[in-house]
């Protein structure tokens, strides 16, 4: 059967709201795990809860749910389980920079071969438009009548300063160069990050399709050195008139899978799991906790 974005549909439509950017990133989606030739049993995608996590009714492959803000320690264990199956991460701005802030910095550290794609789009749009932790300051939203008062997070500094080794960001106004930065990311080894300007066009009325089209550039136009990490820092410290999208930094490393000696010859789901006294024998580790 010929592989198609069809093949990755449910029978469920979105429900997402008329010209929201989540569309976009959907089919991006899609038509990235086509030109990787994955099948639908061939992928996991894991989703936080919110608009971005409604996608997990809309695609046709192996994924579940995490708590709001727990997508990755969900991902990594489906990585640990299967590591050799692609992973990818669904979440939000909010949930992946705000309740999931922690885990973000520290499975950057760990290193999966994990893909975490994020829609920023400035607020929390499930819940009607709150502050996010990348809304920026001074920004009129529910619960902030007055303006923002805090500092928004730059995600791709603190992406860059924790040590992850595949930084990137698309907009959901560029299908094709959102899709080639998926595949990108998808085919480089390690933890990769895609954070995507995604326009909410209901409760965000600053940050618009026409805001970004205005000020968004490709860094490969600029002779950008991805391998440059004081330069991609300072690409990624551009805000306002000028935003660049692209892969600002790119740095291969030591993948969490590859430094464990069990999973050199099979996955976990691949090997045998029955009991073998003195191979499998955990009473001394139990014991040693007692």
């Amino acid at each position: 059967m010929e592989l198609t974005i069809k093949s990755f549909e449910t029978p469920y439509k979105p429900t997402w709201c008329p010209g929201c950017g989540d569309f976009s990133i959907w089919l991006a989606l899609r038509q990235a795990f086509v030109q990787l030739g994955l099948q639908p049993h061939e992928v996991y995608v894991v989703f936080d809860i919110g608009c971005s996590g409604n996608m997990c009714n809309f695609v046709n492959a192996y994924g579940a749910h995490g708590l709001h803000g727990r997508a990755l320690p969900l991902a990594f264990g489906v990585r640990l389980a299967n590591h050799g199956m692609p992973v990818v991460v669904i979440g939000g701005d909010g949930g992946s920079y705000g309740e999931g802030g922690n885990h973000f910095i520290h499975t950057i550290r760990a290193n999966p071969n994990i893909t975490y794609i994020v829609h920023n789009n400035q607020v929390y749009g499930l819940t009607i438009g709150q502050a996010s932790p990348t809304s920026d300051k001074g920004a009129k939203v529910k619960m902030s009548p007055e303006g923002v008062i805090d500092e928004p997070i730059n995600p791709l500094t603190l992406a860059i300063a924790a040590g992850c080794g595949h930084v990137s960001r698309g907009f959901s106004g560029d299908i094709p160069y959102l899709t080639q930065q998926i595949v990108s990311a998808m085919q480089f080894k390690g933890f990769s990050l895609v954070d995507v300007f995604q326009p909410c066009v209901t409760f965000n009325k600053v940050n618009t399709y026409q805001y970004f089209r205005e000020r968004v550039y490709k860094l490969e136009d600029k002779a950008h050195d991805a391998s440059n990490k004081v330069q991609a820092f300072e690409r990624a410290l551009e805000h306002g008139d000028r935003l660049p999208v692209g892969l600002f930094y790119k740095e291969e490393k030591q993948v969490y899978e590859d430094a464990l000696p069990q999973l050199e010859k099979k996955s976990l789901v691949e090997q045998s799991h029955s009991y073998t006294p003195g191979v499998r024998d955990l009473t001394l580790v139990v014991e040693s906790f007692m």
